[in-house]
């Protein structure tokens, strides 16, 4: 979004009363003041971004707003008009609607049926769905959202999933609509496909309150925006007086650097640690996932992955860690070898030096009921140092945990904090603290800086770089763009399960990548 947005925005969003009026609200948990006296006014009929660091609160206001949290205190009034919001139920009466960045459906059910759920117009199950039926398809009409209504969820996308949950929100009345890292697991065609939705729903009359970390989304789609640090808000303003480097500064406290760090000569990357050859990989239906695939990972090397989403990179990433089996290939790491009947497991790829930082850190990385202390010490609870006599130490697991807390800068340094109730981005960091801690020779790691803030994907950076210049090779697996070309030594690209390209650095261009990408030879 440009700056002259605001001067093209709808009369009515300069006259009427903010949508939403927060002050002085503050909330505690515990010893963790998450909000400390924050005022927040939203213009109606635009978009507002809320940014910061993780655990800067964001997240926390906009559950306030939706009552999912009661305010310890503070005032909030919607349309001009004191509202006591002590549950979810009192801002959806209020038209406020919010999408989670972890999507709230039920798998197993349709469509149709999560949209209704908890919200049926008639007692009757088919007349209800018909009634259903008939509103969501002037909605997507209207809109511009499109779903099949008849799909089980578990069969819909990323980007088909987040639709109906905004759909699930509208159909419920919202015209406030908060929408939480809303492109944090979005492809890039996804997310525009995303913002040309929400600007319709804005020049509908909608307010719509984004938060998110990615700081030119902010440029391209917000009107305004408002920035906390530490429970508080340090910064809102219009967009047209915002640059991305001046939010960055204000979000972090410090200058930050996210580019391609440029130094001295590299030595040529050394021995091989990693080779898989003629990969090939089929999915329960039959599809191809990966097609005789051949990989080279040599110490002392960043190799990125580039490609659509859905395209064999979660595929590797899991044959390669041990979790899937491919149907044909070989793999040789740490000095031996593996072929498709007899295949390397996840604890013997620890053992050979292999770490893995899984793309979905809640499905795979962490367990969310855990204390901090027990999801860092997964998969290495079998180490001498967290063992004594056999027995499980938990006070020197607790004691490295909170050293692997303070080097990461994971945010608060709680041991015994569940892992649910930890920022994405501090829970990102607590799973790559356990990654990097035992110094490994491979790292795989996908998408390893999805919902984190603009500080810490600076820190991220300068661990993987840390890593690789220690003779580490990493496997790099990232949706965004920039971030390959930040990292990356050297760029291989996947379409439908092959390896379209495998290109040095000095030669990616984004033009050059988004071909491979799409298929078309370079």
């Amino acid at each position: 979004m440009t700056a002259s947005t605001s001067a093209s925005l709808p009369e009515r969003a300069k006259v009427l009363e903010p949508a939403v009026q927060m002050t002085g609200v503050s909330k505690r948990f515990g010893a963790v003041l998450a909000n400390d006296d924050v005022s927040l006014s939203v213009r109606a009929g635009t978009v507002h971004g809320i940014v910061g660091e993780n655990g800067a609160g964001k997240s926390t206001l906009m559950s306030v707003l939706y009552g999912f949290y009661a305010a310890d205190s503070g005032q909030i009034a919607v349309f001009g008009q004191p509202a006591a919001i002590r549950h979810a139920d009192d801002a959806i009466a209020l038209g406020i609607g919010m999408v989670h960045q972890h999507f709230m459906l039920v798998d197993t059910l349709s469509a149709l049926d999560n949209v209704m759920l908890g919200a049926e117009p008639h007692w009757l199950l088919p007349r209800a769905q018909r009634q259903v039926r008939v509103r969501l398809d002037a909605l997507m009409l209207s809109t511009g959202l499109k779903v099949d209504l008849d799909a089980l969820v578990q069969d819909l996308s990323v980007g088909d999933r987040q639709r109906l949950e905004i759909l699930k929100a509208l159909y419920r009345g919202a015209r406030i609509l908060i929408l939480d890292e809303p492109t944090a697991v979005l492809t890039p065609q996804e997310t525009e496909q995303l913002f040309d939705v929400l600007r319709v729903l804005r020049d509908q009359g909608s307010t719509i309150l984004l938060i998110t970390h990615k700081l030119k989304e902010v440029m391209r789609l917000c009107d305004d925006v408002t920035v906390m640090r530490g429970g508080r808000v340090v910064q809102e303003l219009p967009i047209a007086q915002a640059s991305v480097e001046a939010l960055a500064l204000a979000m972090v406290g410090r200058k930050v650097h996210m580019g391609r760090v440029e130094g001295p000569a590299r030595a040529a990357p050394g021995d091989a640690l990693l080779t898989a050859t003629g990969i090939s990989v089929r999915d329960g239906l039959g599809v191809q996932r990966l097609a005789d695939l051949n990989l080279t990972l040599r110490a002392g090397e960043i190799v990125g992955v580039a490609g659509v989403s859905g395209n064999g990179q979660s595929e590797l990433l899991d044959v390669l860690s041990g979790l899937l089996r491919p149907d044909s290939g070989s793999l040789r790491v740490g000095g031996q070898s593996f072929s498709a009947q007899a295949w390397l497991e996840p604890h013997a790829a620890r053992a050979l030096g292999v770490a893995h930082v899984p793309e979905d850190r809640h499905a795979r990385a962490l367990v969310m009921a855990f204390g901090a202390w027990e999801s860092a010490v997964l998969g290495y609870d079998g180490l001498t140092d967290y063992n004594h006599h056999g027995w499980m130490a938990h006070g020197r697991m607790r004691s490295a945990t909170l050293a692997m807390m303070t080097r990461f800068d994971v945010r608060p340094a709680n041991v015994e904090l569940l892992s649910s109730k930890f920022s994405g981005g501090n829970q990102q960091k607590l799973v790559l603290a356990r990654e990097l801690g035992q110094a490994p020779r491979v790292l795989l790691v996908g998408q390893p800086t999805r919902g984190v803030d603009i500080g810490a994907i600076e820190f991220i950076y300068e661990r993987l770089r840390a890593l690789r210049d220690a003779g580490c090779t990493v496997l790099l697996v990232s949706s965004e763009l920039d971030e390959i070309l930040a990292l990356s030594d050297r760029v291989i690209v996947m379409n439908q399960g092959r390896v379209m390209g495998d290109l040095p650095i000095a030669e990616c261009t984004e033009a050059k990548l988004g071909l491979l990408m799409t298929g078309v030879s370079a």
